[in-house]
């Protein structure tokens, strides 16, 4: 489980990065790493109970698998949201910097979230 923590750290910090970059932010890697980090969160909370983790990268997909083992409940437009920069857009200029920043902010809301499940369940000693 703690490969997928420091994975899914790492893309919040490149995309928390890439938002104090001004004018000059890459609005689709924010985007990108955004989503990057949601999905490394539900699949550490699916390696934390020790189950299957599919290679889907559908965050709808893979919260109906966290959910059904008792996860917390998410917003499915926020999912959806992210979902669509599963792949880092082909044209970034479609992007704006605010889609971005909400992309960001979704992220960062769905982090802290899953952050806290899982501190429970380490709390409980049922981390595996």
């Amino acid at each position: 489980m703690s490969q997928w923590v420091v994975s899914a750290e790492e893309d919040y910090r490149n995309a928390e990065y890439g938002l104090t970059l001004g004018e000059n932010c890459p609005v689709g890697m924010v985007c990108f790493h955004g989503q990057q980090c949601v999905e490394k969160y539900l699949k550490a909370l699916l390696a934390c109970r020790s189950l299957p983790i599919p290679e889907d990268r559908d965050l709808s997909v893979l919260y109906h698998l966290v959910l059904s083992s008792g996860g917390p409940e998410l917003s499915e437009e926020w999912l959806a949201t992210l979902s669509r920069y599963a792949a880092e857009p082909a044209y970034p200029d479609v992007i704006s910097r605010q889609e971005a920043e909400y992309a960001f902010h979704i992220a960062l809301a769905i982090r802290l979230m899953l952050r806290g499940t899982l501190a429970r369940i380490a709390g409980q000693g049922k981390v595996s």
